[in-house]
């Protein structure tokens, strides 16, 4: 092997894990002997620390003599869990991970425990820089940074100590990545961010997320695709909706970051919208863009959560009209206000996140029962599997001409579903 980069978590983290594939190329790690593993890790949940630390124990029984790196999320809020693992050779925080000096391809780096951990204090970073990549390895379409960091202090979320206050990269940077991109055959590019749409608020002038939008649209004429990735919908500036109205190349789905549906609950985590807020925003992003698809992260189980509580989570996914939900059962993480709290028992919150789920699954279903016999923009991911511009999942006739490559778009008729995706048949097809 060479030089391997292991992804965890968002798509912020995929779009970093490009630049640190180039730093640690530079650093010389893809000429080692016996190659070297990059972990770009999650802390978003305990669950995802675990796995990182599973991945990381096969990785070196695979790879015996390999270079093993641990760099991300997890690496910055937990060193020394990672530093105390006889398989990691050096230990990268948030920043440390994007520059090439903080590689050591030597043979005998990481030899103590003060060598084997670089991560600084991620609160004193003041600026996102622009880092600039030419593709995505194995994506159809491809991700640009605009922002990195938090300064909520929602009580369940270690975010903010793993990424740093909110900054923003400037916008004629993003631009620019963007023409790049779009130059290089991207037809969709999504941009990502820890709160994106605290977006500008650091920057002269402080543009809004909106505002980037529209400029990134009107510059890049060749673009066919502009995605948003999570939102928080509370923080959503007129530019924006009036884009989602009138922006056909701004792709109809949102992410937003709901957190709970019941106001007690969102109080307790220190979110800054109410329940109701959620739903108005929905019903007004619904009337300016008909057909606009919702998804969402709910948090099941939070402390406190009565079932009364609950039941209103439950309900918000038929009053918001959401279709994509990701479920997380609440797990405490150390450091956290929310770990204080009153715990539920892991089997209720277990349970409670499976009823959630099955509420999304439900509504999906419905989702894509609605769109039999439409016609659908796919961009094309793998070997005849897309997604409309709605971010829904199709699959495309195997047998049938004009599936398209990757990163392709294809127009295609909606035959129907099997419970999971939309089954379809390429227009071409039709034709043919």
């Amino acid at each position: 092997m060479a030089l391997e980069i292991v992804t965890f978590g968002c798509r912020l983290n995929t779009y970093e894990s490009e630049v640190m594939r180039r730093e640690a190329g530079r650093a010389g790690l893809g000429e080692l002997a016996g190659g070297a593993v990059v972990f770009n890790t999650c802390a978003v949940t305990a669950e995802a620390v675990r796995q990182a630390k599973q991945a990381i124990r096969k990785a070196r029984r695979e790879h015996p003599d390999a270079r093993i790196i641990v760099a991300g999320c997890a690496a910055q809020t937990d060193p020394d869990t990672f530093v105390a693992m006889d398989e990691v050779d050096l230990v990268l925080g948030n920043e440390e991970k994007l520059s090439a000096r903080n590689y050591r391809a030597l043979p005998d780096f990481g030899v103590n425990d003060m060598e084997k951990a670089r991560v600084n204090d991620i609160m004193s970073v003041r600026e996102t820089a622009s880092h600039m990549v030419d593709a995505i390895e194995g994506r159809a379409r491809a991700f640009v940074q605009v922002q990195n960091g938090c300064d909520h202090r929602c009580t369940f979320c270690i975010i903010p100590y793993g990424r740093g206050n909110s900054r923003s990269v400037p916008m004629g940077a993003v631009v620019e990545q963007a023409k790049r991109l779009a130059g290089n055959g991207y037809a969709e590019i999504v941009l990502t961010g820890v709160d994106m749409t605290s977006y500008g608020a650091d920057l002269p002038g402080s543009p809004r997320l909106g505002k980037l939008v529209k400029t990134i649209l009107r510059q890049v004429p060749d673009l066919k695709r502009l995605r948003l990735s999570s939102i928080d919908s509370i923080e959503v500036d007129g530019d924006l909706m009036e884009a989602i109205a009138a922006e056909p190349r701004l792709m109809p789905h949102l992410h937003l970051s709901l957190q709970a549906g019941d106001n007690m609950i969102l109080k307790r985590m220190k979110r800054r919208h109410s329940r109701e807020d959620s739903i108005r925003f929905c019903e007004e992003a619904r009337r300016l863009r008909p057909g606009i698809v919702f998804g969402a992260d709910i948090i099941a189980g939070f402390p406190t959560e009565t079932e009364a509580m609950f039941e209103n989570s439950l309900k918000i996914v038929g009053e918001c009209g959401l279709t994509h939900l990701h479920v997380f059962p609440f797990s405490p993480r150390e450091g956290t206000p929310a770990a204080r709290m009153p715990q539920l028992a892991r089997t209720l919150i277990k349970e409670r996140a499976a009823r959630l789920r099955r509420e999304g699954d439900e509504a999906h279903r419905r989702h894509l029962a609605s769109l039999a016999g439409t016609r659908q923009s796919v961009l094309i991911e793998r070997d005849g599997i897309g997604r409309t511009e709605g971010f829904t999942l199709v699959s495309l006739d195997a047998g049938t001409v004009g599936t398209g490559a990757p990163g392709e778009i294809v127009e295609a008729r909606i035959e129907g579903h099997d419970g999971e995706r939309l089954i379809a048949r390429p227009i071409a097809a039709e034709a043919a």
